[in-house]
């Protein structure tokens, strides 16, 4: 028979035995009181969390249980639907058809984070010899690359004329596997700067 869990306070009451029933030292916790919806949250000592919530006031008896994770914006947290017929009942199907869920998404959160990581140290090195290329160069992260931007400010000799900049702009990829590099400026400078960029390709391929 589905249990009655019509106010705040029976709901608790109610994910406390649910906690109790998984075991592994699990213990309930408020959540963020912006959630409209009756929730409660069921973590463990080994750091797994539930979040077991109520989205039908209009059926009380409808649960979702949700499996929380570090970061839900890369792999997307696995839920089930359960009717609260009892704790035992509720924790059981916990058990059998979410932890399985869970484990595999906290697996695939685990390899996105190892390979951004991994990306970030990539790119971090390309682009810290990119800058070190080009002294007094501004360094900018933005989402999965990094800009370097180098201004030289030139002012025409005499009285007229307006200030003259040369600029490199390199982007680094992802993991640093390419540098795409934007030049502007002066034309004699742009002409250095692509003569050394060949001499030094020449160079490297002989």
């Amino acid at each position: 028979m589905p249990q009655e869990l019509t106010t705040q306070e029976q709901f608790d009451a109610f994910a406390a035995d649910v906690a109790r029933e998984l075991g592994t030292h699990c213990r309930t916790a408020p959540l963020p009181a912006e959630l409209r919806d009756t929730a409660r949250l069921i973590v463990d000592d080994d750091g797994r969390a539930l979040r077991l919530v109520q989205p039908d006031r209009q059926r009380p008896e409808r649960l979702r249980v949700y499996a929380a994770l570090p970061d839900e914006s890369q792999v997307s947290a696995p839920s089930i639907g359960v009717t609260a017929s009892s704790a035992g009942h509720v924790a059981r199907e916990i058990v059998r058809r979410l932890y399985p869920l869970h484990a595999e998404a906290a697996r695939q959160a685990a390899e996105i984070t190892a390979r951004q990581r991994a990306e970030e140290c990539a790119r971090r090195a390309v682009a810290e010899a990119v800058a070190g290329a080009l002294p007094g160069a501004r360094v900018q992260e933005q989402h999965r690359r990094t800009l370097i931007v180098w201004q030289h400010s030139t002012w025409p000799q005499g009285e007229h004329g307006s200030v003259q900049v040369d600029s490199v702009c390199a982007a680094v990829g992802a993991s640093g596997e390419s540098v795409q590099v934007d030049v502007a400026g002066r034309p004699d400078a742009v002409i250095l700067m692509l003569t050394a960029f060949t001499r030094a390709h020449e160079r490297n391929s002989a």
